[in-house]
């Protein structure tokens, strides 16, 4: 059943250009928000697909088509957002949108030569906004290994604090601990929000004990996320030497980020044209040729000594199989990239570290935009979905007409499912108590296991 939230003030019409991972999975997510959604896609039978599955109308062509656009219905369109493969189709896409008329554009650029026209290309083309998954992926993947012992970073950076996620193993200090007993171990200084236990979701009360395998979410200013995880042994510094496997354009942009932090890259790619282009544009990267599922080219490049181990093909069968290994092998961060989700619960299942998925990436930016434009102060600052999609994480501003501003929160009732965890007043971040005020201007970081917050006034009842 749909969470009673506020009602909105409209649903948009939403048409999606490209229905790959990237598009399929907006079209999944935007329709159970209630919006109505028009897919164009080449391809008949992935049309087919969305259309039946989610819902949804589906028109089968080329996004910059004048006549599959007013198929799709352009002139009454609020956002369109195009996501296919192609660079050039995308913003080809959105001009001619833009000709008919919708003030609303989002296109998806990843080629890494377009990076410093980006700002250029979407200030002449009037876009909303540009999203590069193959950025945004390498941008994850470079904060995961700045704290090797984490399976997923998110981070609130008006809030400055970040959820980070963590799996407790046999030798876990936590392990048997109650949620009371943490709270007064580490002095309220740190929330354990979310605890995922056996594929399912759990809101931990006072009296709930951890356990070895369970994966918790903790939420804290980032300084102090950093001390708690020293203070449990772990080492909270980056990596001073990454293998990547595979030299596309997710590499790249991850190439340069761990270069320009001191990390020496070595990139293993087996086409031969690619390793020329990649040594050209990757100064300072070591590039070697060669095919990674070979268990003996891996150790010759030393895969047994390196701090972190990147499987970043384009096949997530590959990614999976050479995770597993470097697990085996190798006392590393191991960061594997997925595209798919079909098998995501086998996935999870297996021991091989850190799972980036650069869809979920994007469909976080595009939904937190979309629910900005449901309410015009909406609040939101941030956004990002957690434990497959089950629980959503939103950083809010705080506007004056807040109902409960200027309260302790023990007299704030919020709504089933939700968790106000953390407030930033004056710059200064603290996990929320019932002794906590909340005044307009404060930034706070919201949990919630229901879907449907598009507005910072759904938080109380």
């Amino acid at each position: 059943m749909r969470p009673n939230f506020k009602a909105r003030e409209t649903n948009m019409n939403i048409i999606i250009a490209g229905c790959g991972n990237v598009g399929g999975t907006l079209a999944e997510q935007l329709s159970q928000e209630e919006h109505k959604i028009t897919v164009i896609d080449t391809n008949a039978k992935i049309v087919g697909e969305i259309s039946d599955s989610f819902d949804v109308y589906g028109v089968v062509g080329t996004g910059s088509s004048i006549n599959v656009l007013e198929e799709a219905n352009i002139d009454d369109c609020d956002l369109f957002i195009a996501v296919t493969g192609n660079d050039e189709m995308n913003l080809l896409a959105c001009l001619i949108a833009k000709s008919r008329g919708v003030k609303n554009l989002i296109a998806r650029v990843g080629n890494p030569e377009y990076g410093r026209e980006i700002g250029l290309i979407k200030s002449t083309l009037g876009l909303t906004m540009v999203i590069n998954p193959h950025a945004a992926s390498a941008r994850e993947m470079a904060a995961l290994l700045n704290l090797p012992l984490a399976l997923n970073v998110d981070i609130f950076p008006k809030s400055r604090a970040e959820i980070i996620s963590y799996k407790l193993t046999e030798q876990s200090p936590l392990n048997d601990m109650t949620m009371k007993e943490f709270g007064e171990k580490f002095h309220s200084e740190i929330l354990v929000p979310v605890v995922e236990r056996n594929d399912e979701v759990l809101i931990p009360g006072g009296d709930f004990k951890m356990e070895e395998g369970d994966i918790i979410s903790v939420l804290a200013s980032i300084d102090v996320a950093h001390e708690f995880f020293r203070s449990l042994g772990f080492s909270v510094s980056g990596a001073s030497n990454a293998m990547l496997i595979g030299g596309g354009r997710t590499t790249v942009y991850l190439s340069r980020i761990l270069m320009s932090m001191g990390v020496e890259v070595k990139i293993i790619e087996q086409d031969p044209a690619r390793c020329e282009k990649l040594s050209d544009i990757l100064d300072g990267a070591t590039i070697i040729q060669g095919d990674a599922t070979d268990k003996n080219l891996l150790v010759e490049e030393g895969i047994e000594d390196v701090d972190a181990f990147i499987a970043n093909t384009s096949f997530d069968e590959e990614n999976v199989m050479l995770a597993l290994y470097a697990k085996e092998v190798a006392n590393c961060k191991v960061i594997t990239k997925v595209h798919r989700t079909a098998f995501d619960k086998i996935i999870d299942s297996l021991d091989i570290g850190s799972v980036v998925y650069p869809k979920y990436i994007v469909a976080e930016r595009i939904l937190r935009f979309v629910r900005s434009q449901m309410q015009n102060d909406s609040g939101i600052l941030s956004l990002y979905q957690l434990n497959d999609n089950r629980v959503e994480a939103i950083e809010f501003e705080v506007p004056s007409d807040a109902k409960f501003i200027d309260k302790p929160l023990s007299e704030i009732k919020v709504k089933k499912g939700v968790i106000i965890g953390c407030v930033t007043h004056d710059n200064k971040s603290a996990i929320a108590t019932g002794s906590t005020f909340i005044h307009a201007g404060d930034k706070i970081v919201v949990l919630t296991t229901e879907k449907g917050l598009h507005d910072v006034h759904d938080i109380a009842k």
